[in-house]
């Protein structure tokens, strides 16, 4: 019930919210517009952002590599030693 009660205030808040924009002075075309805009940016955003974790890939893995032959971290080399001791 409250659930209920919840969505349809929402709706009504929606409604109340979309007349006062049209009576201030904006426009439905001028909001798709400004949709469009935002995904057109939202879209270059993701780009960059992949670009940078490719290139923050790249960094890691070549660190990866100066250091294959010592152990990554201590306490997985002594759980393998002390692995071995057991029967």
């Amino acid at each position: 019930m409250a659930t209920g009660l919840s969505l349809i205030i929402s709706i009504i808040a929606l409604v109340i919210a979309y007349l006062a924009y049209t009576k201030s002075g904006g426009s439905v075309e001028e909001m798709k517009r400004k949709v469009e805009d935002l995904g057109l940016t939202t879209e270059s955003l993701r780009s960059k952002m992949g670009d940078a974790l490719e290139n923050l890939e790249k960094k890691v893995r070549g660190e990866e590599k100066k250091s294959e032959g010592q152990p990554r971290d201590k306490g997985a080399a002594q759980q393998h030693t002390a692995g071995a001791d057991q029967p």
